[in-house]
């Protein structure tokens, strides 16, 4: 048993069962057993690898898409570059590598990183030693200012709430004590206002997710791209809405049981994109579209044909296969979607 499975066996026995939320965030950012606190989880040696991990491809797209709609909306002298969750710091150096010949927008960027994890902070502080960089824990922080971000496999992390369709209303799913093991549990059923538009796509039995965190975080950044302008493009899995129990555990690129090990492996969900679509208005949303399909739209083959020309053997095998796990729809292609937030009045960005 890990230590954090100890602390929330005593918890529960003090205090009843947890929610998934709460378990997830305990899971995930406890100060001393946490997952995302006590290590680098990201790449080979860690327990999965990211879309810019793939392949420079991915974060040299998503930087001039960002670039061609900063243009598209009169080149502001003075913005926020920023991404959520920029894990080793590899996206943003792509993005700014990518962006260095456009026309005054280095010059025109201040560039934040939102991060929490001191350790995470000091490997993205080596990935990009040759910008000026700033560090900011939340999105609340940043100057009002034209904001142009990214968030790239960030709301999959989010903690979420579990509801089971029952005949006289919904059951909360809850992580309690079983024998001293931790187990999954429902509550009493009871009526849910806030689910009632669901009860027409679901019957008795089905398991519907809710993310208020992840509505707050897109509340803020519409909110601040409705008032100043700048676009969010947030790329991750999931689909346009909710349905089933998609809470998974990743440990050593593996599938793993969520309540094993508290602290020692990614837990995420898949994401429900209308219910962030719902959370950015009144700001204008484009998509969901699948990661292939953007990716395609922005001249990903292109530019893998343009590298290629520079390799042979092992490192264009790899090239390759990078492409096609980006793209494919039976790799990240179609899972993966990506939704782009924008002002009112101004185009969405190129491929959406």
């Amino acid at each position: 048993m890990t230590a954090l499975a100890d602390l929330l066996l005593r918890r529960i026995r003090a205090g009843g069962p947890l929610s998934i939320a709460d378990y997830m965030a305990d899971c995930l950012l406890h100060p001393e057993h946490g997952y995302y606190t006590t290590r680098d989880p990201f790449g080979v040696r860690g327990d999965f690898i990211t879309a810019p991990e793939i392949s420079q491809m991915f974060g040299e797209l998503l930087g001039l898409c960002l670039a061609r709609a900063w243009q598209d909306q009169g080149a502001p002298a003075a913005f926020v570059l920023a991404e959520i969750g920029p894990g080793r710091g590899t996206l943003m150096a792509d993005v700014l590598r990518a962006t260095r010949a456009v026309p005054g927008f280095h010059a025109a960027a201040g560039v934040v990183l939102i991060e929490a994890s001191p350790s995470l902070r000091a490997c993205q502080k080596a990935t990009l030693a040759p910008y000026p960089v700033q560090w900011a824990d939340s999105i609340d922080v940043l100057v009002e200012k034209p904001l142009f971000l990214l968030a790239n496999e960030v709301f999959d992390a989010l903690p979420i709430r579990q509801f089971q369709r029952h005949a006289e209303g919904w059951q909360e799913r809850l992580v309690g004590d079983c024998g001293g093991r931790l187990a999954f549990g429902l509550s009493a059923p009871t009526r849910m206002a806030a689910l009632e538009h669901r009860l027409a796509d679901t019957a008795p039995g089905d398991i519907v997710e809710t993310c208020a965190p992840a509505q707050a975080i897109v509340a803020g950044l519409a909110a601040r791209i409705d008032c100043h302008g700048g676009a969010a493009l947030l790329i991750d899995y999931g689909d346009w809405r909710s349905r089933g129990d998609t809470l998974q555990a990743l440990r050593r690129h593996a599938f793993a049981d969520p309540l094993a090990d508290p602290g020692k492996a990614d837990l995420t969900a898949h994401v429900d994109f209308e219910a962030l679509a719902e959370a950015a208005a009144p700001c204008a949303v484009a998509g969901p579209v699948p990661q292939g399909v953007l990716l395609e739209r922005l001249g990903i083959t292109a530019r893998a044909r343009a590298l290629a020309g520079r390799m042979t053997g092992a490192a264009l095998t790899a090239h390759v296969a990078a492409h096609r796990r980006l793209t494919h729809p039976a790799e990240m292609g179609q899972l993966f979607k990506a939704l782009a937030l924008h002002p009112r009045g101004a185009p969405p960005p190129p491929g959406f």
